[in-house]
């Protein structure tokens, strides 16, 4: 099924249109499948049962009275330096490994010379090999060779990578090749800063040719899960994609992107495990009526279908950044939609 942003269900990967104010659990996107399955309607789930009253008696023992005659504890020395900036740390651990293109591991010093950005991904969070850095400023940036040279990425490992605009407010920074596992990254951007960590090298490829999807982790094999992909006219392109977000439940509409859902080629039908790949519209999820057709032909409209078990496996395990390997497809995946970071080509 296939999602519009940034098609008739019966065995189709598709292409989604995805409506506004689309919600974890219950969003509306966009479906292309060929023939509608029977509309299950609306399973009205009885009210949960609320837990018994907790037993006091299972609460441990307060903890006993403080000794009034005990010692103080010692008070900090007003004197001592300051605890050390772990970003530092790190910083000092890359610029000891030495320089790569296109990282300074050095501190940010001097005037900043934009306001504070935002970053994506946010400080602290954990992500896939493919993710890209993405800053965003408050201002459009006039002079883009300054605003480079005033963040400053580096990484431990040390990781060769590049610069790349969207738009006036947006600047990305990937490496050529994909994040090391285990890879910490650090932004420092005109005295502003951020890092995060990247997981298991975890990687999809769907192969059109024997309509397989591999997995592996940390470079061994852990899955393969017979698949369907785009069929004729709705191919599903070439290239790297990765996962944009995840939704464990939502409703395709092909009214979002202008075709009835009423019509010979629309659609409205509710997908679980739908993991969202690219703006274009295309997700990897749980297509129970295709289950037929995977491992032997294309029938959707640009998604990836998987058995309910399997997309299972892939919802849980597949997170922000995960790279998903199409290719022996039609056609390359080359348009702008902001997920498609890496297909440009950076020097």
């Amino acid at each position: 099924m296939k999602l519009q942003v940034k098609g008739a269900i019966a065995a189709t990967l598709c292409v989604v249109g995805v409506a506004a104010g689309i919600s974890l659990g219950s969003g509306s996107a966009l479906a292309d499948p060929d023939l509608a399955p029977a509309d299950p309607g609306i399973v009205d789930v009885p009210p949960a049962q609320l837990p018994p009253p907790a037993d006091p008696a299972a609460f441990p023992p307060p903890p006993p009275a403080a000794d009034p005659f005990a010692p103080p504890p010692p008070q900090a020395d007003p004197l001592a330096p300051p605890p050390a900036d772990p970003l530092a740390a790190q910083q000092a651990t890359a610029a000891a490994a030495g320089p790569v293109k296109g990282q300074n591991p050095t501190p940010y010093t001097g005037d900043p010379v934009f306001a504070p950005p935002s970053f994506n991904p946010v400080n602290g969070s954990m992500v896939g090999v493919a993710k890209p850095i993405i800053i965003n400023f408050a201002r459009p940036i006039a002079n883009r060779p300054l605003a480079e040279s005033a963040i400053h990425i580096s990484s431990v490992p040390p990781v060769p990578g590049a610069f790349y605009w969207l738009t006036d407010t947006q600047v990305r920074w990937r490496p050529y090749n994909f994040w090391p596992a285990g890879t910490v990254v650090n932004i420092d951007a005109s005295g502003a800063k951020s890092s995060f960590r990247v997981g298991d090298a975890i990687v999809a490829t769907a192969d059109n040719a024997t309509h397989q999807m591999t997995i592996t982790r940390n470079g061994k094999l852990e899955q393969t899960f017979p698949m369907s992909m785009g069929k004729p006219g709705h191919d599903t392109a070439n290239g790297t994609y990765y996962v944009l977000e995840k939704f464990p439940d939502i409703v395709m509409d092909s009214a979002t992107y202008g075709v009835p859902s009423t019509s010979a080629d629309g659609y409205k039908v509710h997908v679980k495990l739908a993991v969202r790949i690219d703006n274009q519209g295309n997700f990897v999820h749980s297509a129970p009526w295709s289950v037929g057709d995977q491992g032997k032909r294309n029938v959707s409209h640009g998604c990836i279908n998987l058995s309910q078990a399997n997309a299972q496996w892939f919802y849980d395990n597949f997170g922000s950044g995960d790279p998903i390997i199409v290719k022996n497809s039609v056609g390359t995946y080359n348009k702008p939609d902001g997920a498609d970071d890496w297909q440009w080509q950076l020097s």
